[in-house]
């Protein structure tokens, strides 16, 4: 016989059980209910994407080093998104005479990058991507990081709770120019100063005189011999001035601050928990006006971010804030006195569906008892036996299961009662 197969996931993935998933549709359901709020409207996409269109844009490491990619049996290059926003670019420049701008969108698709699994790191996850698309002013800027940190209130959030750190790709590159570095060398220095937080000094000192001698961090902070770099840098603190003015107080210029894809353009920011349990970048996004070029035509405006459930999580968990698991849980239990009055109470669920009531039924010939145990296991908190006693009468008896309470009710008072108990 041949051994009998495992039933751990692959490793970097989950298995979401009901509790899990409840929990992950609280997450979502908040998003949807912030952003529709603001009046940004919902897309998706395969999971599957030609591999060039990671190649030309997303970043060297990401490529060449976590994404799943394969031939298929067409000979073709595949790619498993490892991120949304080269095929929001894609769909944007197919449908670009068509769709009206400018364009609120988000999705919350599941994406797939072969890393390390840590806290905070899986092979796959869910995430959110919120773009801005076809407005090129600081106002775009400022609508999607005041977005981004209402989506963190939405989940009971304060100001303190997190900080949101900005800077300017557009900066980076003039204090690149400022020292005469090239395209490929800006490239290398960029994707280096991505890494400074997790490097000794001495050894991001050491990496970086191996690419250019004089750093172009010396002339942000001395902007005034460097007019392009001064002009960047005025208009990025004008930027969280306005934020400031606008209930986000909370954000800081970070000039370290890189982001890790090629397609950035412009403005960039991270948020990070402020609680030193959680010390870590929980999600980011910025400007990427020229990634639509790559399909042809003129650039179009863009701005977006991207949050992670796994990051999202462990900082409502860390800061007491997580939702509860029984989101979408059954409400009541119907349970049946016999075999035979399991029509009937079909018919009674029926009639509570359609008033809104998430209705179990009972289908095993089993005591009753034994059907409130079930419920108690099932985290089911209202239980009621339904028969044909219970048919010819005008009233249903309701078992409350976390006190044991027993209260009679008039059918007609039935569904308002559930919503009061469950």
């Amino acid at each position: 016989m041949p051994e009998p197969l495992p039933t751990d996931p692959y490793k970097g993935v989950r298995d979401f059980y009901p509790a899990d998933w409840a929990l992950m549709n609280a997450l979502f359901t908040t998003m949807r209910n912030t952003l529709r709020a603001w009046g940004y409207e919902e897309y998706n996409a395969s999971p599957l994407e030609r591999a060039e269109l990671y190649e030309a844009k997303t970043s060297e490491e990401i490529v060449s080093e976590q994404t799943y990619t394969f031939t298929d049996r067409g000979d073709r290059r595949v790619t498993l998104r490892p991120e949304m926003t080269p095929t929001l670019a894609r769909m944007v420049a197919a449908k670009r005479r068509e769709i009206p701008f400018p364009l609120r969108w988000f999705s919350i698709p599941n994406v797939f990058r072969y890393e390390r699994p840590q806290k905070g790191r899986l092979r796959e996850h869910y995430q959110l991507n919120v773009d801005l698309i076809g407005v090129s002013s600081t106002e775009a800027d400022i609508e999607v990081i005041m977005l981004a940190s209402e989506l963190l209130k939405a989940f009971g959030a304060k100001e303190s709770d997190f900080i949101i750190r900005v800077n300017s790709r557009a900066l980076l590159t003039a204090a690149c120019a400022a020292v005469k570095l090239s395209e490929d060398t800006t490239r290398a220095y960029l994707h280096l100063l991505d890494k400074k937080a997790k490097m000794t000094p001495e050894a991001f000192e050491a990496a970086r005189t191996a690419i250019t001698s004089e750093d172009p961090l010396t002339f942000i902070d001395n902007s005034s011999s460097a007019p392009e770099v001064a002009r960047e840098k005025r208009a990025l603190l004008g930027t969280i001035e306005a934020l400031s003015k606008r209930s986000v107080g909370n954000a800081l210029f970070d000039p370290t601050l890189t982001r890790g894809f090629d397609y950035y353009t412009g403005i960039v920011f991270e948020i990070f928990d402020t609680n030193p349990a959680n010390p870590r970048a929980l999600f980011g996004g910025g400007r990427f006006d020229k990634l639509v070029t790559l399909f042809g035509g003129d650039p179009i405006p863009a701005i977006g971010f991207g949050m992670g459930d796994v990051t999202l999580a462990d900082f409502l968990e860390t800061h007491g804030l997580l939702p509860k698991s029984d989101f979408g849980k059954p409400q009541l239990y119907l349970g049946t006195p016999t075999a035979a009055d399991i029509p009937t109470a079909q018919a009674f669920a029926k009639t509570l569906r359609k008033e809104g009531v998430r209705v179990f039924v009972n289908l095993a010939d089993r005591a009753l008892g034994d059907q409130v145990k079930d419920a108690v296991k099932r985290g089911i908190p209202l239980f009621i036996a339904y028969g044909a006693n219970e048919t010819a009468g005008q009233t249903v008896r309701m078992k409350i299961l976390a006190t044991s309470e027993e209260v009679v009710l008039p059918i007609s008072e039935l569904t308002l009662r559930i919503r009061l108990d469950s």
